[in-house]
């Protein structure tokens, strides 16, 4: 097993005003407790290949509705590697519980941009069946898969990123 990569928190600071800017204002004593509670990725077996992500508040979605998590989560890794998201395999096969994004792609350098590298996680219930996906405050619903990736023999960026979504398009302008 190659040991490429280590989960952190995002600072209290960072989480705060992602978490404000998804949800709206809270009493920083209540946004304090929800940022305490944030766990880290986990594997549930040592077979496990994806590492669970917990929601950090309980969360329910009806058909058709669409939410976006400030996980509260970064993710450093080696040079070489990405981690990739994917929905809860059970979530998606009992509610069609999807990612917006399809396959959520966390590049290493993502660590280091202004954000910190803070993580969200934007999904659907995509249910044809009319069911509501209810999950409680700490539910694993995403999971994170380490995989190496290969380059191009001529292949010669050097650019750095600082962002998130779209920020390496930027730099093709």
């Amino acid at each position: 097993m190659n040991r490429i990569g280590k989960f952190h928190k995002v600072s209290f600071e960072q989480f705060k005003g992602d978490w404000q800017d998804t949800f709206g204002e809270l009493p920083e004593e209540e946004l304090r407790g929800i940022y305490e509670g944030v766990r880290l990725p986990a594997r549930a077996t040592s077979g496990s290949a994806g590492y669970d992500f917990f929601t950090p508040i309980a969360l329910s979605l009806g058909p058709g509705e669409t939410v976006k998590v400030p996980t509260g989560i970064r993710a450093e890794i080696d040079e070489g590697w990405v981690l990739q998201i994917y929905p809860r395999s059970g979530l998606g096969f009992k509610y069609r519980l999807q990612l917006d994004n399809t396959v959520g792609v966390i590049d290493s350098d993502y660590f280091y941009s202004d954000n910190e590298g803070h993580i969200f996680v934007k999904m659907t219930n995509d249910t044809n069946q009319g069911r509501r996906v209810d999950l409680d405050a700490g539910a694993g619903f995403a999971q994170g898969i380490f995989l190496p990736y290969g380059i191009t023999v001529d292949d010669d960026c050097t650019e750095s990123r600082n962002g998130g979504f779209g920020s390496t398009d930027q730099r093709r302008a």
